[in-house]
């Protein structure tokens, strides 16, 4: 009857350490509540000092939240340097021209929460977080920011090989990589609004502007020729993605792209393909549903391929691991 007992015993203790070392704790949106009270007011406080300093800040970190988490999940791998030894995601090309503003005002919130909880909050939170408090104070809507993401500790620029969409790729390719995703088509197009604010290079999208057929308005085709006569000198030039009001998120992108007004190849294809022009159509008449769709698809978004528990780590620097 002892050894029964024992081997009962035995079996429950090892039941409960399977199940514990299994279970991965949820994300809530009250995650620092106590090991770091103040984490949304110095995020907030942070990343709108760095908005008011450059206005471009709220659409260079929202691209850097899209760049980090469409791929293989939001766990700050974007952020780590390459080394000797390992070239990291954040010198794919792909990545090469993302604006330096979203990772100075990442690291610039991980350097005051350092200081305020030391070894306490990982930089993939900072990231959604503080996309979502940008957003916000350039126009955009608010939704809830799920924290207690974990940073990786691998980042190599050659598990991105063609993953992040192009502003060059076909419809179909676009719809088959969030797809593979679980995002809907519905959901791609409201994410593609993130195109409301920010700017694009000339390199992206300069030669397709004199090609016949690709729905641009003749007018503003002249007017992007004239604006990027120099790119081959200057690869720095840009124009911004929605020329009517460029600083602030709304959805006149949707309303652009039909008269002509797209930027992107990407752009002029949503309204190409009978599977996203009825969504461009919607969201071009209704700004609320825009703004609903938009938040329910960037929490969703948000949470792909995260790492809790013990996967992953807190960095203490946003760039390297620990």
């Amino acid at each position: 009857m002892a050894e029964l007992k024992s081997l009962s015993l035995f079996f429950f203790f090892f039941l409960f350490t399977l199940l514990a070392s299994t279970a991965e704790p949820r994300l809530t949106t009250d995650f620092y509540s106590k090991s770091c009270p103040r984490f949304h007011d110095i995020v907030r406080d942070t990343i709108s000092t760095k908005q008011i300093t450059n206005p471009t800040t709220a659409a260079a970190v929202l691209r850097l939240f899209f760049h980090d988490c469409f791929p293989n999940g939001c766990d700050a791998s974007i952020l780590i340097s390459s080394t000797a030894f390992n070239s990291a995601e954040r010198d794919s090309p792909i990545n090469l021209s993302l604006p330096g503003d979203g990772f100075d005002a990442v690291v610039r919130a991980k350097t005051a929460l350092e200081l305020a909880c030391p070894n306490t909050v990982s930089c993939s939170d900072i990231i959604s977080a503080a996309t979502r408090d940008l957003l916000v104070t350039v126009g955009g809507p608010h939704y809830p920011v799920f924290l207690g993401r974990r940073d990786s500790r691998i980042s190599k620029a050659s598990l991105l090989a063609d993953l992040l969409p192009l502003p060059s790729s076909p419809i179909s390719k676009t719809i088959r990589q969030f797809e593979s995703r679980g995002f809907s088509v519905q959901e791609m197009v409201a994410l593609s609004g993130a195109h409301s604010i920010g700017f694009s290079h000339c390199k992206e999208f300069v030669g397709l502007v004199g090609r016949n057929s690709t729905g641009y308005n003749p007018r503003f085709a002249v007017a992007l020729t004239k604006a990027c006569s120099n790119y081959p000198k200057d690869p720095t030039l840009s124009v911004f993605n929605d020329i009517n009001t460029p600083n602030k998120f709304d959805n006149m992108y949707y309303q652009n792209i039909p008269k002509g007004l797209g930027l992107l190849e990407s752009d002029h294809g949503l309204y190409s393909d009978p599977r996203t022009r009825p969504f461009v159509d919607l969201y071009a008449r209704d700004q609320d549903r825009f703004f609903k769709d938009f938040a329910n698809a960037m929490q969703k978004l948000s949470l792909y391929g995260v790492q809790t528990g013990r996967r992953g780590e807190i960095r203490r620097r946003c760039d390297e691991v620990n």
